[in-house]
């Protein structure tokens, strides 16, 4: 394996960057079969209700939250990870420290195989 295939958390310059909505961050690492992405949320932002074809598994690491998902608000803090089928309505809502979130997307979306703005198709 060459180096083009380690990464870090916290190297803000790796990676693909989007701004998903005010206060919402991400880095973007596409695969061929799955997609992570490095959220940083800001304190007490949310991103916008969305939803997708692809399956999202999502990895609480820093922080505080609420996981909104198919009309239901369930609280996560570090160590919690979720799994959000294709095409169920969701969002993230972070507490008063702010968070940050991995997830995984498979297959990999196609929206975020580019830097930019918005969640891409589908909200």
């Amino acid at each position: 394996m060459s180096e083009e295939h380690f990464f870090n958390l916290h190297d803000m310059a790796q990676g693909l960057r989007r701004t998903l909505s005010d206060g919402v961050e991400t880095r973007i690492f596409p695969g061929e079969q799955a997609m992570l992405s490095v959220v940083r949320i800001a304190p007490n932002a949310e991103g916008k209700m969305h939803s997708h074809p692809e399956e999202q598994w999502g990895i609480m690491l820093e922080g505080s939250g609420v996981r909104v998902q198919d009309g239901k608000e369930v609280s996560v803090a570090p160590g919690d990870f979720w799994r959000t089928p294709g095409n169920v309505p969701h969002t993230f809502r972070a507490g008063p420290e702010g968070a940050t979130v991995v997830d995984v997307f498979s297959p990999p979306r196609d929206a975020y195989r580019r830097p930019g703005s918005g969640f891409g198709e589908g909200g």
